[in-house]
This record gives C-alpha cells, structure tokens and sequence, in this order.
C-alpha cells in the first residue's frame, strides 16, 4: 500500500519535515506544494539528488493540489517567520500573513477531496489550527497542531540538564497557547517517580517555566527561524498518526471545555484525536488555561473579523 504525505509550506520547518521523513523512508509519495515554486523546485531536485546514497526511494509532485485527494496526511508549515522578529517575542505577529493564506489553502485542500489527517504546524497554532478546521470542512479530530508538545520538549530538557535525566525519562506538560502564555502544570510533572517538587524549589521551577516558553526565541534570535525541534515534534505527530501508536501527547486540539483549539493531552492515531485526557490540575493551573484560553479566542475572532488594527 502507498503511503503518501502532502507538505504546504517549504521553508525552512517544512524542508526539514520533509527531509527528516525522506531520509527514514517514511512515506512513498511526497506532494510538495510552495507559492515561491523556484525554491520548492530547487528543494525537489535536492531530495532527489540524495536518492541514490539513500536506502529508500521517494517519489515527488510538486505544486499539485490535486494530488492531495488521496494522501494520508497533510502538514501546514507555511508562514512568514521574519514576521516574528520584533521586541515582544509574539508568534502572533504571523497572524495577519497566516491567517488569509489559510483561507486559500483550506479551499484547496477541500476542494481536493483530501479525507486523512491534517496537521498543522503554522503560527500561531492554536489558531491556525482552528481556521484550517473551518476552511477545510474536516472533522475536528481530523485537524491536529503541534500544540505544546514542542514547549513540553523544552520543558524536560531544561529539566534533564539540571537534573541530569535525559529528557525521555521526565513525565509532564506545557498546556495552553503555543507562546507566550502557556504554562508548566507542575502537578503533573514527575521524575524519578517523585513529584518535581521533591527536586526544585519554587524559583528553580519558575526559571525551568521561562526556559521553556523562551526556548524559540532564543532559537530564532541565534539563527533568525527555528527548524529541528518543531520538525521532530511534527514528525513524531506524523507517526503516530500513520503507526495508529494511540500515544499520549500534548498537542492542539478542539478542546471542548472551553469550545476552541489549545495545547493538552490527547491520544492520537490513524482516526486523529481519539480521546482527550482528562487531567486533575490545580485551582492555578484550571487559572492558567482559562486564561491561556482567552488569549487564543481573542486573537481566534481577530482572524474571523479580518480585524488587525
């Protein structure tokens, strides 16, 4: 059976998506599909050059929607990540840009007749990810973003590098908006089989919670985007989706609490969202998504109202 991905948006996260999954054979056929066609063009004949010292093989289509109809997974990784490059440090400020392209994208995808699993990994998320569920018409569980399984990942690695743990061994989430106001729920959070708390005082879990928000942003202030982390955070989403894993993890999804899309647990496989977790979190932390929440559906009826001023 041929397996077959369509990826939307080749800079540089989309790139690095495809490259990862090509290098593992993950998939047969690779629909490519970029505005700027010189470099989605330039980016093909490279994945094929690097065929014959492969182990697998791929085939490709570029700039075709059409050839999406029968792909098992979509990835979004479209964007303007210069437009993040301002004081505040909001992956909001690809708003604007990201979610008209959405409107564009969405149509097509839906008038491919595509039916797997879409996942996005466009800023900002959360959003985006709530847009392409309207535009595309998909089921909500069939729409997937990254979430917070990225901030989770920076999480237990500012964990595992104090703690010495490698960050596969820490238990725990990031939840709420992927920026700046998600969250650790430190309720959560386990290593050793002991709560964190048996580990690091108050101060040392406030500076592993900025660590972990501030992670990209140290990124892109270093080398002006971020690819590898976000890359392997959507390639195991992929994955999981194609191995039907049923894994837990941290990533964005309709959230029926508060009737919106936002980081938290979920299992996810072949179907997409297969069941939601339900966490037992704190008054602070039930505070923290609350608020994290409000911040999503605001910016959530900016997109909707095409209200940016």
């Amino acid at each position: 059976m041929t397996r077959k991905i369509g990826i939307i948006g080749m800079g540089h996260v989309g790139s690095t998506v495809a490259h990862g999954l090509i290098a593992q054979g993950i998939f047969d056929d690779y629909v490519l599909i970029d505005s700027n066609e010189a470099k989605v063009v330039a980016d093909t004949l490279d994945f094929q050059d690097s065929l014959a010292n492969s182990q697998y093989h791929a085939n490709f289509i570029v700039n075709d929607y059409s050839a999406l109809a029968d792909a098992d997974i979509i990835v979004s990784a479209l964007g303007n990540i210069i437009l993040q490059d301002n004081k505040d440090d909001n992956r909001f400020a690809e708003l604007p840009f990201t979610s008209k392209e959405v409107i564009g994208v969405g149509q097509e995808i839906k008038k491919s007749g595509f039916k797997g699993i879409l996942i996005v990994i466009t800023n900002p998320v959360d959003v985006i990810s709530q847009l392409y569920q309207k535009y595309t018409g998909l089921p909500r569980e069939k729409v997937i973003g990254t979430g917070t399984l990225l901030d989770t990942a920076r999480m237990k690695r500012a964990l595992g590098d104090r703690l010495s743990v490698d960050p596969r061994s820490i238990e725990g989430y990031n939840l709420g908006e992927h920026g700046n106001s998600q969250f650790v729920a430190w309720s959560q959070v386990r290593v050793k089989g002991q709560a964190i708390q048996a580990f690091l005082n108050s101060e040392e879990r406030n500076q592993v919670r900025y660590e972990s928000m501030k992670g990209g942003h140290t990124v892109f202030r270093g080398k002006k985007y971020t690819s590898y982390g976000i890359a392997t955070a959507a390639i195991r989403l992929v994955l999981a989706v194609l191995n039907d894993s049923h894994e837990l993890m941290p990533v964005s999804h309709y959230f029926e609490a508060e009737d919106l899309y936002l980081g938290y647990p979920a299992v996810v496989g072949r179907s997409g969202i297969i069941e939601e977790c339900q966490l037992q979190l704190n008054s602070s932390e039930e505070h923290s998504l609350a608020e994290s929440a409000k911040i999503i559906r605001d910016n959530l009826d900016k997109a909707l109202k095409n209200d940016f001023e």
